[in-house]
């Protein structure tokens, strides 16, 4: 049986644990996150969205996910 590796990402602020093959777009998608109101911060950096399928995580990564809100 072949063991799952797991690590420690950051998410908002709130230390996750995930399994080591997990894209940020299935991070994404398993958070019910809306990814046309999101912007994404990974590690300090601005995410482009067309390529979250091919992000994945390493230990100890950060992740900012900020809503955008309306207002007037």
């Amino acid at each position: 049986m072949k063991k799952i590796k797991k690590i420690k990402i950051k998410v908002n602020g709130k230390i996750i644990t995930i399994i080591d093959k997990l894209t940020l777009a299935e991070l994404i998608k398993d958070h019910k996150i809306p990814l046309k109101k999101v912007a994404i911060e990974l590690n300090k950096e601005i995410v482009n969205k067309k390529g979250i399928n091919k992000i994945k995580f390493k230990n100890k990564d950060v992740v900012e996910i900020v809503h955008f809100i309306g207002g007037g």
